[in-house]
């Protein structure tokens, strides 16, 4: 264990046309160094997870925390970008700064802005996440992108449009107990398994309800080193972190193993001395239903084409033996591309507290995250339990 998360803030995710991504960044970096016992003249350095891509004319941002406090004035901060796994990346920098003792007290915070994009442009800034001399022309952006993939997994193993509904359907359902979710309405499996008008084929096999919602939000959290946690009244310690990256062109590679998010979840349960039988739930990044399908089998739950027995035999499900997306995943809670990493980490947190309300796992002990930027091109896995 090289760092533990102290403190958190978490804005609801959804269309927030009253704030930019500077007020977003500025509300939730003040409550999580609150939230963490700490002051901003405590912190030592700051990382921000911010994608952009063209979603906000603000480009330069990372000292835009400084807004927050003119405490912060002169401390390193870093702005750092992973696609759509920017929110752990900028985590983990913070992990390894202080892995190497370079800092005590580190802030990190995620944030995105899509809404105020036009439809067509929010489609081509998040297709930038994609190898553009090869896929640039794909039809629907980055929905083309992973219905592409889900087209070419149902030809290898049979049409799977029942257990990404499932998926769907789970995931909506879990998000209805949380309260930062940009989508709190239980669909139902006919709704998601069905085209429909409001329901209708986006992107290959994949329908709307397939597909996680543009979202407007931020989150933040502060980490410390082992020493420092001890004495805070929230400790989370991290068990393992590990990041993976993969070739960018999807064709250089078999699309739809993810072996990259597989190579991660190795390094990461190898490094904590675990397997998934030990993990009480995962947070897992359902960008589409077909991504979670296919990290279902990249993670060994199930062996390769069998994904959907971990959805149709309850598996997932909250009262099941892993619960997968206990928050409702990207798929109810919205997916602002650079908070989603962060996201994930303080839903994990609250859930190990036991402060994750309608939310809570039954007595969970270690919890997995795993997220991904572009088509599992950035592999992110961190395994967190509480420190005392």
């Amino acid at each position: 264990m090289t760092g533990c998360i102290v403190g958190w803030s978490h804005m609801p995710f959804g269309k927030h046309e009253d704030e930019d991504v500077e007020s977003m960044i500025v509300k939730v970096a003040a409550e999580a160094v609150a939230d963490a016992g700490f002051e901003p003249k405590d912190v030592d350095a700051v990382y921000l997870g911010h994608f952009n891509g063209g979603f906000s004319p603000q480009d330069f941002t990372a000292s835009l925390v400084f807004q927050s406090s003119d405490d912060f004035r002169f401390k390193p901060a870093t702005r750092v970008e992973n696609a759509c796994a920017t929110g752990s990346a900028a985590v983990h920098q913070g992990l390894n700064l202080i892995a190497a003792k370079q800092a005590r007290v580190v802030l990190c915070v995620g944030v995105e802005q899509m809404t105020k994009l036009p439809g067509k442009q929010i489609g081509e800034t998040l297709l930038k996440a994609s190898y553009l001399k090869e896929e640039a022309g794909i039809e629907g952006g980055f929905a083309g992108v992973f219905g592409q993939i889900a087209q070419a997994y149902y030809q290898r193993h049979g049409d799977q449009s029942d257990a990404l509904a499932l998926i769907a359907s789970k995931n909506h359902a879990n998000g209805v107990h949380n309260p930062y979710a940009q989508m709190r309405k239980d669909l139902g499996y006919e709704f998601c398994r069905n085209e429909s008008e409001k329901n209708p084929f986006v992107a290959g096999p994949l329908k709307r309800t397939d597909c996680s919602l543009v979202s407007d939000g931020a989150a933040a959290l502060v980490l410390t080193d082992v020493e420092t946690a001890l004495g805070r009244d929230k400790a989370i310690a991290f068990r393992a972190a590990a990041q993976v990256n993969d070739f960018l062109p999807m064709s250089k590679r078999d699309i739809i193993r993810f072996e990259g998010c597989g190579q991660a979840w190795k390094q990461a349960l190898g490094a904590a001395n675990l397997t998934l039988d030990d993990l009480s739930f995962v947070e897992t990044h359902d960008c589409f239903t077909i991504a979670e399908l296919l990290e279902y089998e990249a993670m060994g739950l199930t062996a390769p084409g069998e994904g959907a027995r971990a959805v149709k035999e309850g598996w997932t499900y909250k009262d099941g033996k892993l619960p997968v997306n206990p928050s409702g995943g990207l798929k109810a809670k919205g997916h602002p591309i650079g908070a989603t990493g962060v996201s994930m980490h303080v839903m994990t947190s609250m859930q190990l507290r036991g402060d994750a309300g309608d939310m809570q796992v039954k007595d969970a002990k270690v919890g997995g995250i795993f997220n991904m930027g572009g088509a599992a091109v950035a592999n992110y896995v961190s395994i967190l339990e509480p420190l005392r």
